[in-house]
């Protein structure tokens, strides 16, 4: 289970093929994936898959929890109590955090393997993460519509039930895989590996993620993305990076989507954008608007960067 939030975790998960309409479960145990990670490796593509060891791999991400654990890269962590530490509640206290420890450590190692298969394909991975509703659907519609003939895009979606989004996706002609995590309110780093194993992206892909609606427990799953995006809408209030810092501290870009909505919501954007440098100084920042495509050009551009960056192909 999740224990930050209490959510089960991986065992209820779905993967659903939008194109088959097939349904498998996603299994929720290391030894689980070993016959399937033989297949993953399998295919007919020529690149490299350099070795990573199941501990470390030098990757070191800059954002903090307030947890008292440590996990696969290197993060510290402060556990706050409200409450003393004392007889029954220490002890089940000790029990959760190393129950936490231990589904971190997994996921990172599962993240890790992610990573270095993406790599060794050349496929940019970036994880989308925003509250639910903050419009990350309708911009990856109009993000797939303007640069698929430059760049092959794939398309992971999360979400607790219903392959909508999905759907959505494939209807621009982008290949997708829908992932229903069930109960749970983030996807993990095995979910991502066998909806890999289904999308099979090619040599210099972009794969992009869309989170399960959640602000909160994305921030502390790796899934062996190069980046984090996290999509703030002018409707949710200018507060959110002070509220839930642990995912703007993780993120390498802002986006602040529907400012078509600008002239009827309080919203100041300079704030908002203030809010995020104090807990992420490094964060880069854009506004836009996937309903007008205010702002989409910037949008394009930062991923053509981003590719450019990686030593992939953008045609032009």
């Amino acid at each position: 289970m999740c224990t930050s939030c209490g959510c089960s975790e991986g065992g209820q998960a779905r993967l659903t093929d939008p194109v088959t309409g097939k349904t498998e479960s996603v299994a929720d145990h290391e030894h689980a994936h070993s016959h399937a990670l033989d297949h993953f490796h399998a295919h007919p593509h020529e690149h490299a898959h350099p070795h990573v060891p199941e501990q470390g791999h030098g990757h070191r991400h800059g954002h903090e929890h307030e947890h008292g654990h440590e996990h696969g890269h290197g993060h510290e962590h402060e556990y706050k109590a409200e409450v003393p530490l004392t007889g029954l509640h220490s002890r089940m206290q000790g029990t959760m955090l190393r129950l936490e420890q231990d589904v971190l450590a997994r996921n990172d190692r599962v993240a890790e393997r992610n990573r270095s298969w993406l790599q060794g394909r050349g496929v940019l991975a970036l994880n989308l993460v925003s509250s639910p509703g903050a419009g990350k659907t309708t911009l990856l519609e109009k993000t797939i519509r303007a640069v698929q003939a430059q760049i092959p895009i794939r398309v992971v979606e999360g979400d607790q039930e219903t392959s909508l989004d999905a759907e959505r996706i494939r209807a621009t002609g982008c290949p997708s895989v829908q992932v229903n995590t069930g109960t749970g309110c983030h996807l993990d780093a095995l979910m991502v590996e066998r909806a890999l194993q289904k999308l099979d992206p090619p040599n210099g892909a972009l794969l992009l993620i869309e989170n399960v609606g959640n602000l909160v427990c994305p921030a502390l799953f790796d899934l062996g993305e190069a980046a984090k995006v996290v999509i703030l809408s002018v409707t949710e209030g200018q507060d959110k990076p002070l509220k839930y810092p642990h995912m703007f501290r993780a993120a390498q870009l802002l986006l602040v989507n529907k400012t078509d909505l600008l002239p009827h919501v309080d919203f100041d954007i300079e704030t908002c954008f203030d809010y995020a440098r104090r807990v992420n100084p490094e964060i880069e920042l854009l506004r836009v608007s996937a309903r007008t495509s205010e702002g989409l050009d910037r949008w394009y551009g930062w991923l053509r960067a981003r590719m450019g960056a990686a030593g992939l192909r953008v045609a032009s």
